[in-house]
């Protein structure tokens, strides 16, 4: 394996559309949400050391999970979690792991990957990571990975890339922002739009440049932590100074100003399982489009439902279409798959 390649693995987020599985106590990425024997975090770990080396995949989390990630991913040694004592966005904790990385091998090309999506081809994912990997080892870029539109999605933001560009990887034009339902569809007629999935992929030396340039407050802040990284002073460090930095995104602070961002768009099928819809697609189901997990079920003019439960607890439904049905420690939740959306403001409520 090659000792220059990283990975940064987002497992910080709380996944409020899955409730009342993901919780603020133990979200969606430390759970079998596919019931396939892993959670999430699990097999976005397993993908990552196919071609990164165990020791240099760093997990970035709020530190009320560092616990269930040692306990889920025990190769994995304490000082590879970075514990974020405050919630920043993505920008803050790209910055602070990247100068890390770059102290221990300024040498180092990396990945940046949510924990908790659902990649079917590992294969093809490897395949397309090792070509991001040795495009960046020879260029000043920033990439990402493309997914290839399937439909007309309102709920993700698209990559429009040079339709003039035959290269495999391509110079991006834009980031635009979640469409309405005529723009998605326009941007899927044009073929030179592609969902971002959110992967990233750059040298440490390329991306700590573009923090220079385009944050350079943000950069100076982690900068004056530098000589600690990696060292017994770091988490003090951390711990006083990372709720001074800005909340922003990645794609705000960095991509949408930069001119050097290409990207592949990626030969994997993808889903981000933002939802309980996006986890009923992938799911196998029966005739009647019904998705199980763990249940045992009586079905009678039921169609198109995703039915999970603790355990194998028996479910008896009848005359039910197009409804999330969960049952989670001492919640029941019975909810139309079409406002799976409001599931979020629920939870909201129910906190209230």
């Amino acid at each position: 394996m090659n000792k220059n390649y990283y990975a940064i693995l987002m497992a910080g987020g709380v996944g409020s559309r899955f409730w009342p599985v993901s919780t603020t106590e133990f979200p969606k990425q430390f759970h079998d949400m596919l019931g396939s024997g892993e959670t999430l975090i699990q097999k976005t770990f397993s993908r990552l050391s196919k071609l990164i080396p165990t020791e240099n995949i760093l997990i970035l989390t709020n530190e009320k999970y560092n616990d269930l990630v040692l306990t889920q991913l025990p190769m994995v040694k304490p000082e590879q979690v970075l514990l974020e004592p405050a919630m920043r966005n993505t920008a803050p904790c790209i910055l602070y792991a990247s100068l890390k990385i770059k102290k221990m091998n300024p040498d180092a090309v990396m990945v940046v990957a949510p924990s908790d999506h659902w990649i079917e081809d590992e294969t093809a994912f490897v395949s397309n990571l090792q070509q991001c990997f040795e495009y960046c080892q020879l260029n000043n870029a920033l990439m990402t990975l493309g997914i290839q539109p399937t439909f007309p999605n309102t709920g993700f933001g698209y990559i429009e890339f040079d339709k003039s560009d035959s290269n495999p990887i391509k110079k991006v034009n834009q980031f635009r922002e979640k469409p309405n339902y005529a723009t998605a569809k326009s941007f899927l007629e044009s073929g030179n739009f592609l969902w971002n999935g959110g992967i990233f992929i750059w040298s440490v030396q390329s991306i700590t440049e573009a923090f220079a340039t385009f944050q350079p407050h943000m950069n100076q802040l982690f900068l004056e932590g530098l000589e600690t990284y990696n060292t017994s002073n770091e988490k003090q460090f951390i711990i006083k100074n990372y709720a001074n930095a800005e909340n922003i995104s990645i794609d705000y602070a960095i991509l949408e100003k930069a001119q050097n961002v290409f990207v592949l768009p990626a030969t994997f099928d993808w889903n981000d399982l933002g939802t309980w819809g996006s986890l009923h697609e992938k799911l196998d189901k029966d005739e009647q489009n019904n998705a199980v997990v763990n249940a045992k079920v009586l079905l009678e003019n039921a169609s198109n439902n995703i039915i999970r439960t603790e355990g194998k607890k028996v479910v008896v439904i009848d005359g039910l279409n197009d409804y999330i049905i969960v049952d989670q420690g001492n919640t029941l939740l019975i909810y139309p798959k079409n406002k799976e959306q409001d599931i979020k403001a629920i939870v909201q409520k129910i906190k209230n």
